[in-house]
């Protein structure tokens, strides 16, 4: 439980350091190549800079699905700017955390993971309450599309590639599978750096440096949490406890201001939290 709480202390305070640095930053993608850089280099530091084992067993498995990995990382957040800009950001938010659906149901009929009725219940409680807390009118909103249930599934993707790792990738390599994704995460990143002929400046550098610590321990501590406790406890508690905190931290320091269905969507997430844990 301790690794769940401290993965979704990790990734509250990346939404947080993203929302400072909204009104400060231009190149975006030159943010996020920096934040992979570091990254990759916090994951080298752990795995003690031992990150060419081709004699260990399971290497060139870790390295596929690190590579995997970091190829939907990039990928997740491409599509997710393609969709705010057609479907609005509401939208786009909503499927993006909806991604969910796909590690659990991977649990479910892959891994042989059965919830209990409480767990099912908290799950369902869960998945409504991230619609609720963005039922609002989103101006960019165009419209359901493709391009929706695309981002639903290459988000979902990303985060079930822990729990792929979890089960078939040997433990002993963590630090390397976490190294292996962020490295690839940052040369495609990099590379569309080069092509749009971004210009990155102090804000970005300085902002994908303060990103990446929480960035690389929320990964780091998301799959710890799963080698202790069933996908369909770690996701959705994870999905809904950050955004518990996020918002909190919103209203708290930002003075955001919550409509009353928002306000009954945060008890929501609290009864699931409580229902998937128990």
């Amino acid at each position: 439980m301790l690794y769940l709480i401290l993965a979704i202390m990790s990734s509250t305070m990346v939404s947080v350091v993203m929302r400072l640095s909204s009104d400060k930053i231009s190149a975006n993608l030159s943010m996020l190549a920096v934040n992979y850089l570091v990254c990759a280099a916090l994951g080298a530091g752990y795995a003690g800079f031992d990150l060419w084992k081709p004699e260990a067993a399971g290497f060139a498995l870790t390295v596929a699905l690190g590579t995997l990995s970091g190829v939907l990382y990039l990928v997740g957040f491409v599509k997710l700017q393609q969709s705010i800009r057609k479907n609005g950001v509401v939208l786009s938010s909503v499927f993006m955390k909806l991604g969910l659906l796909v590690p659990i149901a991977m649990s479910l009929l892959l891994f042989g993971e059965v919830p209990t009725h409480a767990q099912i219940a908290g799950f369902v409680i869960a998945v409504c309450s991230i619609v609720l807390i963005n039922l609002k009118k989103d101006p960019g909103a165009k419209g359901f599309g493709l391009g929706l249930i695309a981002l639903l599934l290459v988000g979902g993707g990303c985060d079930a590639m822990s729990k792929v790792f979890e089960v078939y990738g040997p433990a002993n390599l963590s630090e390397q599978f976490l190294f292996y994704t962020f490295v690839v995460a940052f040369a495609l990143c990099t590379g569309m750096v080069i092509w749009k002929k971004e210009r990155p400046g102090i804000w970005e550098l300085a902002f994908g440096i303060l990103i990446s610590v929480p960035n690389f321990f929320s990964a780091k501590f998301l799959l710890l949490a799963l080698t202790k406790l069933p996908a369909v406890v770690v996701y959705p508690s994870f999905s809904v406890g950050t955004m518990l905190l996020v918002t909190l931290t919103g209203v708290a320091v930002f003075r955001e201001r919550l409509s009353k269905v928002q306000w009954v969507a945060m008890g929501a997430i609290v009864a699931a939290l409580i229902l998937l844990n128990i």
